[in-house]
């Protein structure tokens, strides 16, 4: 019964370890989304900003396209832009934390890559002793 217990978790362990992972690849995937956005809009800017301020400019607001000036609108996209900037600066900050709780959990559960026929971890395994504790072995997200 104490094999199937501890089955139980590592399963769980291994569970939780995988979302933890999710999770940072969603950050990762996020940043890089709004990063092409911000690219988005430096390119507008740069298109935009050598133009006449009087000049008529059009503008996507939700679904509906209105019709402004350079002038109106040049400011509202370098507002956008800073906002943007400033999400990806609090999910990189959530992303560096996230990475420590990810590394404390594999050091707490003794947590190590297996990647084909090799681990991460810097030990032989001929090296090791037969008995000591092994740990949770994950295979590759």
């Amino acid at each position: 019964m104490a094999n199937r217990e501890q089955i139980i978790n590592e399963q769980q362990i291994g569970n939780v370890y995988a979302s933890m992972r999710s999770e940072i690849n969603q950050i990762y995937s996020k940043i890089t989304e709004l990063e092409m956005e911000v690219n988005e809009h430096n390119l507008v800017m740069g298109a935009i900003e050598p133009l006449d301020p009087t000049r008529r400019c059009y503008r996507m607001v939700g679904s509906v396209l209105v019709e402004r000036t350079v002038k109106e609108v040049l400011p509202a996209v370098k507002r956008n832009r800073e906002g943007i900037e400033e999400v990806i600066a609090r999910l990189n900050e959530a992303l560096e934390k996230k990475k420590k709780e990810l590394t404390e959990f594999e050091l707490m559960y003794k947590i190590r890559i297996k990647r084909g026929e090799r681990e991460e971890s810097g030990e032989e395994a001929s090296g090791k002793k037969e008995g000591a504790a092994q740990g949770v072995l994950v295979g590759p997200a």
